[in-house]
């Protein structure tokens, strides 16, 4: 069988991914989150999408306790030998949650963009979005916040340096129509939260909305391993993981019973 791949091969003294000599042109020249707009675009991404993918994967790396970062030192507790099965933890409880949806509200501005025409405003077209999704009876992705209301601090600044970069384009505008018309009905204000903006951004950076979410887990496996040094810090049995391994043995009731007396 033969396969083909235009990611990355090797030659003896070479080394080339997406075309480009890692050594030569790579290697000490872009970021890591360059490395990810090259995959996801194929090229290297100017000085302004590179600007603004790194704001954006810096906004969401971090997030406190979560049930990704608590994952992450259940799982390093119990294999301390090996902190990459502790970070794939992690990322499997990095979910629409607490990691965002930021790919169903580019797809819900792609949408509705094509339904109702990119010749219409932002006004027209969040009102038409608005109605078209209350009337389905579907979720608006994008808006609330557990801790963040009514306002998300990462929001405004990511919209803030899309307009400085030129990436504040019909999405960006339409969601943030979307966010006022939103509030008007719901007589309180909601919040947009940050993962809602980068889904508009990217959007208007002209990325398929599908690999939106690769961007965010690249970022979260970033965060992650600050989780496991600062278990490693703290010593095994004053951990976080050891902690709560502790809270919830010493709170467990077990009731069940020997097979043979049911």
């Amino acid at each position: 069988m033969n396969f083909e791949t235009k990611v990355g091969f090797s030659q003896t003294d070479k080394i080339f991914v997406h075309g480009y000599d890692l050594v030569e042109d790579l290697i000490g020249t872009i970021t890591l989150a360059d490395m990810a707009f090259l995959g996801a675009k194929h090229r290297k991404p100017t000085e302004s999408e590179s600007k603004m993918l790194n704001a954006i994967m810096v906004s969401i790396c971090e997030h406190g306790f979560t049930p990704s970062s608590v994952s992450t030192r259940l799982t390093y507790l119990g294999a301390p030998e090996a902190a990459q099965a502790a970070v794939a933890a992690g990322l499997l409880g990095a979910g629409t949650v607490y990691l965002g949806a930021m790919e169903q509200v580019a797809e819900m501005l792609e949408n509705g963009i094509r339904q109702h025409g990119a010749d219409k405003n932002a006004t027209e077209l969040a009102r038409l979005i608005l109605d078209d999704r209350t009337e389905k009876g579907m979720q608006l992705p994008g808006f609330g916040h557990p801790i963040h209301r009514p306002v998300d601090p990462r929001t405004g600044k990511l919209f803030e340096i899309a307009k400085e970069l030129g990436f504040y384009k019909k999405n960006s505008e339409t969601l943030e129509e979307i966010s006022r018309q939103f509030n008007e009905r719901k007589g309180k204000p909601i919040t947009l939260n940050a993962v809602g903006a980068i889904g508009a951004i990217l959007a208007d950076m002209e990325f398929d909305h599908r690999v939106m979410r690769s961007f965010a887990v690249a970022a979260r496996a970033v965060g992650l391993v600050a989780h496991i040094v600062e278990e490693i810090e703290s010593g095994r049995k004053d951990s976080v993981g050891q902690q709560l391994f502790d809270f919830i043995e010493d709170n467990t009731k077990y009731t069940a019973e020997p097979i043979g007396n049911r």
